[in-house]
């Protein structure tokens, strides 16, 4: 009997398709954490004085990545470019699990967010950005006199 050297799990296959089409018909996530994929991976919290988005960006340069604010919607934009061999090499790919193409993640943030207290930093396959909130918006304490 002939085995092939990657079987093709059929079940999986239609486990993968019903899950992409869901996540087609999912709304943008927001900070409240609606909606699930996509590229890149967010993590998104907050604290009394900032907001801080984590996107999960491994392989790809800073300058091939977009981050944009306005009107309090975050948006992080690229492209990751393809490792695999040229079609014209007729190289075999048995699997390809990696995302390549165009990419744009948003997220609706709170209505406090300072849009001059935004910074960015890329490490390690990691951009974090991090929102600071509008001091009139930051908790105080009153002292009663």
């Amino acid at each position: 009997m002939y085995r092939s050297m990657f079987p093709r799990d059929i079940f999986a296959e239609l486990d993968r398709l019903q899950r992409e089409v869901q996540q087609a018909f999912e709304p943008e996530p927001n900070i409240r954490g609606f909606g699930r994929g996509g590229f890149p991976a967010l993590n998104v919290g907050s604290t009394p004085q900032a907001v801080e988005v984590y996107a999960f960006v491994p392989g790809l340069a800073p300058d091939k990545i977009e981050v944009n604010l306005e009107r309090g919607v975050l948006t992080i934009a690229g492209e990751r470019t393809t490792d695999l061999p040229p079609r014209e090499a007729k190289a075999t790919v048995h699997i390809n699990e990696r995302f390549t193409g165009r990419f744009r993640r948003v997220v609706s943030l709170p209505d406090d967010i300072d849009p001059d207290g935004v910074s960015a930093e890329y490490r390690d396959g990691v951009l974090h950005i991090s929102l600071k909130r509008q001091e009139a918006a930051q908790p105080r304490r009153i002292a009663i006199q």
